[in-house]
């Protein structure tokens, strides 16, 4: 691994940049960080549940490497030095961006870094979701896998023969197309404009969600993409259909899903995000056996942490020698 972390520029002199991990790093990772205190960033990593450290950290540090704990303007007042929010992934809604604006504190994140972990998750939702994989393996840990119901051969069903719709077309969508042909799915897509990519057919949502059999979102939370899958879209949509989400929360109205998927609208979804994280313990949506959880960890693999901070250190040297940014989004 230490070749992959020697691709980032060295500092040449001057003090230590202070930089905040704001994450429950383990101890693996906590080593493979260790090399860039040779490059001139010292780190305090800070576990989520450490509030008062948090807040004590930012009166001090220039750079917040941020996850996913939501970055506030009160965060932001106590961090009098900060001058970089460098996001670990791509969505930035968790931070305060007109705050960070109005204190020029610069925000980047790094699309592209976790791509190859959520396309690989996706998938395994699709799959997971046609299978009823965690149901069958509840029943199976019971004793109970080889008596099932009769009525389960016509829920269990394969990706090849499928059209499958992608809602958006950007880097994890790419990736994917290509796989799920090899596996015999055809593919269409909507997004703000075609592209230009073979084998697949852009059409407008409504035709997508009417000829979808499996329908996959891959688009940011925005107020024009809030509750986009509501429940006049989710009745649009082919009944017994599956819906898989890896993007956001909020763009699936999760009341109007829990309804399609009790009724049979849809007979299947693979969730990798809700519109309340964590999950309140008393939704409906975990009572559910025929929808596959995940808690929002589509892009954890050690290969994206280490894609990730490669990208987060070279901005840290970047903003200390007055370099352009990687990423910025503002």
């Amino acid at each position: 691994m230490m070749g992959l972390w020697h691709h980032a520029a060295v500092f040449h002199g001057g003090k230590h940049m202070k930089v905040i991990l704001h994450y429950d790093a383990g101890p693996g990772l906590k080593d493979r960080l260790e090399v860039f205190k040779n490059q001139g960033l010292d780190i305090s990593i800070i576990p989520v549940a450490d509030v008062d450290g948090f807040e004590h950290a930012l009166g001090t540090c220039d750079v917040l490497w941020h996850v996913l704990e939501p970055v506030t303007a009160d965060h932001m007042a106590k961090a009098l030095h900060l001058r970089l929010i460098q996001k670990i992934g791509v969505g930035v809604n968790t931070i305060n961006l007109e705050a960070a604006k109005s204190r020029s504190i610069e925000v980047c994140n790094m699309p592209g870094t976790n791509s190859q972990g959520v396309v690989e998750q996706t998938l395994l939702l699709m799959l997971s979701a046609l299978r009823l994989a965690p149901y069958m393996d509840q029943r199976t840990r019971a004793g109970n896998g080889w008596n099932y119901e009769a009525e389960l051969q016509d829920r269990l069903s394969e990706l090849s023969g499928k059209t499958v719709g992608l809602v958006g077309y950007g880097e994890i969508p790419t990736r994917l197309t290509p796989i799920l042909i090899a596996m015999g799915a055809n593919v269409i897509y909507t997004a703000t404009s075609p592209k230009n990519v073979n084998n697949t057919s852009f059409c407008q949502l409504n035709h997508l969600l009417s000829q979808s059999d499996i329908l996959s979102l891959h688009i940011p939370l925005t107020p024009e993409t809030d509750k986009l899958i509501n429940a006049s879209a989710l009745a649009q949509m082919k009944r017994g259909a599956v819906l898989i989400n890896t993007a956001r929360g909020g763009v699936v109205d999760q009341n109007a899903l829990v309804e399609a998927l009790k009724s049979g609208q849809l007979s299947a979804a693979g969730l990798d995000v809700f519109d309340q994280e964590p999950v309140d313990p008393n939704s409906p949506i975990l009572e559910l056996d025929n929808v596959v959880l995940s808690p929002h960890i589509g892009w954890l693999t050690r290969e994206t942490l280490d894609r990730s901070f490669v990208v987060a250190a070279e901005n840290c040297m970047r903003l200390k020698d007055g370099r352009d940014l990687l990423h910025r989004v503002f």
